[in-house]
Parts: C-alpha cells; structure tokens; sequence
C-alpha cells in the first residue's frame, strides 16, 4: 500500500510518503526543493553518480514512521543539503524547514 498524506510543520506543508512494504516500509518526507527519507536513501549515490543534480535530501535511519523520521537526527546528508545549512545530527524537522 502506498500512502501520500500532506502533514504541516510549522505552518508549511510538505507531503509524507509511505510505502509498505513486505518487512519494512519506505519512508519520505518532501518539500519543493528537496526531501528526508529512511535508510533505503543512499546518499553515498546521491554525492558521487548524481551530483550533478544538485540533489538536498537527507537520511535517518533506524524510523518506521513518518513521525519518527521527522524527529529522528539525519545520519548523513548530501553536499547540496550540506550547502542549504543541513547537518548531520539535525532533526528530520528541522531540515525540512531548511528545504523551504
């Protein structure tokens, strides 16, 4: 099952994705200018074969809900998140608010 729900911090909306999966779920949070997601992200990719693309995501590990990854402290970052102000240790939360 997919689900796309809008969910405001702050009084902005950004829009929660979650898909469950067998075992695990897939978990994102996105703005217009870039997202936070669970493990599944590979920021590692992101930084080498796509930087190009100047992608601002951010990755906390360990969420099994959209609430979760929203409090949970980003383990790695993208350069371009890096360059918006995003760092590693800060709260899903508080980088979205960094993405608008």
């Amino acid at each position: 099952m997919i689900e796309m729900t809008p969910i405001t911090i702050e009084g902005h909306t950004f829009t929660a994705i979650t898909v469950r999966l067998p075992k695990t779920n897939f978990l994102a949070v996105t703005s217009d200018k870039g997202y936070i997601m669970c493990g599944a992200l590979d920021v590692g990719l992101l930084n080498a074969k796509l930087k190009d693309r100047k992608i601002i995501a951010g990755r906390a590990v360990g969420v099994r809900t959209i609430e979760q990854l929203i409090e949970a402290p980003l383990e790695s970052i993208t350069y371009e998140a890096e360059n918006v102000g995003i760092t590693v240790g800060m709260s899903g939360k508080d980088a979205l608010l960094k993405m608008l």
